[in-house]
């Protein structure tokens, strides 16, 4: 016979694990919605955390008038520019199955000039036809595609830079089906500008790649997943994201720590010019500075004074562009 301070002693242990259990259960909860709500598109329009997030976006950039004015200037111009341009949609299959969506624009003239354009976080690729715009009338083709559950392009994962960067991989071999003479430059902006650098420390990287644009990139996505839980959702970055890095490995087969532009740049030996503005409140212009100073290439930087996130054409177009210019002459002409 069991005494009562034994039966006791068993409610209690039972209590403590239900209890236990119900715990584990709802942190595993939170940690779904967080990957799922950062991470997941579909999940995230649901929830209007696309909405939000622009809206926090928006409000945190720097709105001089220069900027505005340049911006209104720049967005005239590439609809005047789409509006006569050719251009064709390609489509490739990616490396797990989803059909991925770019918009190519042919040189005018002969040319074995091209350029991979690669947007941000939450974006798509008519965010970078303004870029397309300039490159086109230095006599590149143009590739700008969606990335994956973004845009047009299908998935399940946003993949913050590192399935990005298998399906930029893919890009490349389409181009080259097209010019086994390419000389291809990568331009990524945010999240696709940590894309470009992963891709230029991979080893498999082809040597058609001449050079890398890397505007506002930031240095790994573990950091940046723990600055954005805390910043958008108020959740605390320790224990969550390594908790995030767990679920995510399982439900969408790639860990945050994978992606670490960081790591890839020390590996890296593809030209690269490093842009930052250094108002940018999203992403620390810090970062772009680590990234410069661990990157194992030829390497340039340029830090645009009074420019946001993803502002630094905007605030001043002349130096932005003009350094492109000079840096993709001389990377260009070596080889």
């Amino acid at each position: 016979m069991k005494t009562n301070a034994q039966k006791k002693k068993k409610k209690a242990l039972i209590a403590a694990s239900v209890l236990l259990l119900f715990l584990l259960s709802a942190y595993t909860l939170l940690v779904y919605f967080l990957v799922s709500a950062a991470l997941v598109p579909s999940f995230m329009e649901k929830l209007d955390s696309f909405q939000r997030i622009t809206e926090e976006s928006y409000a945190a950039q720097v709105q001089t008038s220069d900027i505005k004015e340049n911006r209104q200037s720049s967005i005239q111009e590439t609809k005047e520019w789409l509006s006569g341009a050719a251009s064709q949609k390609r489509s490739i299959e990616s490396f797990d199955g989803y059909r991925l969506i770019a918009e190519e624009f042919p040189a005018q003239e002969e040319s074995h000039k091209w350029v991979l354009l690669l947007h941000g976080y939450t974006g798509w690729k008519e965010e970078m036809y303004p870029f397309a715009l300039w490159y086109h009338n230095q006599g590149f083709h143009v590739l700008v595609p969606d990335l994956r559950c973004q845009g047009e392009s299908e998935g399940d994962f946003i993949g913050m830079g590192w399935t990005d960067h298998f399906d930029g991989m893919q890009w490349i071999q389409e181009i080259l089906k097209q010019d086994s003479d390419a000389e291809i430059v990568l331009h990524g902006q945010s999240m696709g500008a940590s894309t470009a650098l992963i891709m230029s420390g991979d080893v498999s990287l082809s040597e058609h790649v001449k050079a890398v644009v890397s505007d506002c990139a930031y240095t790994d996505a573990y950091s940046m997943f723990g600055d954005k839980a805390k910043a958008w959702f108020g959740l605390p970055a320790f224990p969550l994201v390594d908790s995030a890095c767990l679920m995510l490995r399982l439900r969408g087969g790639y860990d945050l720590k994978d992606a670490s532009a960081l790591a890839a740049v020390e590996k890296s030996h593809v030209p690269t010019l490093f842009i930052h503005g250094d108002s940018d409140a999203m992403i620390s212009v810090q970062m772009t500075r680590e990234l410069y100073e661990a990157a194992s290439c030829e390497k340039e930087i340029l830090i645009v004074k009074g420019a946001g996130h993803a502002q630094s054409q905007d605030k001043d177009p002349d130096t932005y562009y003009g350094t492109i210019e000079n840096f993709l002459d001389r990377a260009l002409a070596k080889n």
